[in-house]
């Protein structure tokens, strides 16, 4: 378990060091702190997910058909609104901040999935993280949502990625031993 909390400490650390030390963020450079913050964010992606694996706590609840389905359709929309973050969709004029909502849809799917404690440190964690971040930059950032035009084909893109990322995510699941689908 310490190495699943080092990891979302880097995360965390990595993701808001922007906001809650801006001087010393713009004093490191464009480049220089990027590249800072990319390894930063690295190191902990790499330490949550050895952390995770290694970690063993009590067991809440487990797998269940209904929590398999609503963790799916949460996972799917996750990816969408990457996915439309990405590509400026009609969604993304609708939802301030499409990429933290994805990551709590994400989480909270993971969370009621899973029901064991490692889940709720790791994708609590994040949940938290995203919460934070989103309070974060409203306070200190204006509201600016994409105005279209909002294209069909750019819509249907969004889509077809999102179903494409989807199926390779499944699949990736499979492969490490984790149904996606029961």
């Amino acid at each position: 378990m310490p190495l699943l909390i080092l990891g979302l400490i880097l995360w965390v650390l990595s993701h808001t060091f922007k906001r809650i030390a801006p001087g010393l963020r713009a004093s490191l450079g464009e480049d220089r702190g990027k590249g800072l913050v990319a390894l930063v964010a690295l190191a902990g992606i790499v330490l949550m997910v050895i952390g995770y694996r290694a970690a063993d706590g009590a067991m809440f609840w487990g797998r269940h058909p209904a929590t398999v389905g609503i963790n799916n359709l949460l996972n799917l929309l996750a990816v969408y609104l990457f996915a439309a973050s990405g590509m400026k969709t009609w969604i993304t004029s609708k939802i301030r901040h499409p990429q933290l909502t994805a990551v709590k849809a994400w989480a909270l799917a993971h969370i009621l999935v899973n029901g064991d404690i490692p889940s709720f440190v790791l994708f609590g964690g994040l949940l938290a993280w995203a919460v934070a971040s989103v309070i974060l930059i409203n306070r200190q950032t204006d509201d600016v949502r994409p105005a279209g035009p909002f294209t069909a084909k750019k819509e249907t893109m969004a889509v077809v990625g999102t179903l494409v990322v989807y199926g390779l995510i499944s699949w990736a699941h499979y492969l490490l031993g984790y149904p996606a689908f029961g």
